[in-house]
């Protein structure tokens, strides 16, 4: 795959299954997309037989609590996107119509993993149409108590260094840090699953939120070590998630980023933040195209970046 181009897939694929959350079942087709056109989500569905087509863009984000949701309750909305955005960002996937004709994407086994089987069903097909990046161009950094999360300049790639610190000997504080491509996002992360505490479940029944949890889907952390049968699929799996979500939802600035994001005791909202603070200034940020470098399949950027504006980064 040549990464100086534009990508879709080569054709429709469909995945079914119940969200983590609400519990209901959903029904998802990804479809190929014209160039230019970013990652959507066509709600179906809505009362009245209405659809909404909801771009997957930062200033759509409408709540960060537990998972990230674009759109409105009122009009549409899809929740738990990360893992499906983390798939399509992980495997160089610049253009999909995600069709959906539920409240939330699917939670499968609580990874990327599955997406990423799907996607491969079809194959990726490169696009006559050059790649741009989102190029960061100065620090930016959001704080939450001791939680922090930044994005720094970087000029040949989007690395990401997530590390993660829980009260508990089961998890304790984790550390990892890559360089994305897709090998790497298939080997190190698509297949951390998501997860939660015991002692948070019937506070979370109660809030309207979990409902869809089980074994199958989520690492259960208990007083005493991991509830699930199988054990973990990485020894670090909790600070991987956690890698997985940042891809997810960093992957809501439209474009692909050359940039290094760090994060201690990060998560969806904090994601979320850092986002706006990068768009908070033109000056932060340019948008560059990839140019092919001599060796086969891989793209560095131009040095001459276009002019940075925000109106298409939405």
């Amino acid at each position: 795959m040549k990464q100086s181009h534009q990508t879709t897939l080569r054709a429709a694929v469909t995945l079914v299954g119940i969200g983590v959350h609400s519990g209901d079942e959903v029904k998802m087709i990804l479809h190929p997309a014209e160039v230019n056109h970013g990652i959507a989500f066509l709600r179906t569905g809505l009362p009245g037989g209405l659809d909404r087509l909801i771009d997957a863009r930062h200033l759509a984000v409408t709540a960060t609590e537990l998972c990230t949701v674009i759109g409105d309750r009122e009009t549409g909305a899809v929740a738990t996107i990360e893992h499906l955005m983390a798939a399509l960002t992980g495997l160089g996937i610049d253009n999909v119509l995600v069709e959906i004709d539920g409240p939330e994407v699917p939670i499968l086994d609580g990874s990327s993993a599955p997406f990423i089987d799907a996607i491969d069903q079809v194959g990726i097909a490169v696009q006559n149409a050059a790649r741009r990046y989102l190029k960061v161009l100065k620090p930016v950094r959001v704080t939450q108590g001791k939680a922090f999360a930044e994005l720094l300049p970087n000029e040949r790639a989007f690395r990401l260094d997530v590390e993660i610190d829980f009260p508990t000997p089961v998890i304790g504080r984790q550390r990892k840090a890559v360089d994305l491509s897709p090998s790497v996002f298939r080997r190190e992360i698509s297949r951390a699953r998501t997860f939660g505490f015991m002692r948070d479940v019937e506070k979370l029944w109660s809030a309207g939120f979990a409902l869809g949890a089980s074994l199958d889907n989520t690492v259960a952390i208990g007083d005493d070590g991991i509830m699930n049968p199988e054990g973990l699929r990485y020894g670090d799996e909790f600070v991987r998630h956690k890698l997985l979500d940042a891809v997810g939802d960093l992957s809501l600035a439209g474009l692909p980023l050359l940039g290094t994001y760090r994060s201690y005791c990060g998560g969806h909202r904090l994601n979320f933040s850092v986002l706006e603070a990068l768009f908070s200034s033109r000056s932060n940020y340019a948008i560059v195209d990839a140019v092919p470098r001599r060796e086969p399949g891989y793209a560095e950027v131009s040095s001459a970046a276009m002019t940075a504006f925000a109106p298409e980064i939405h």
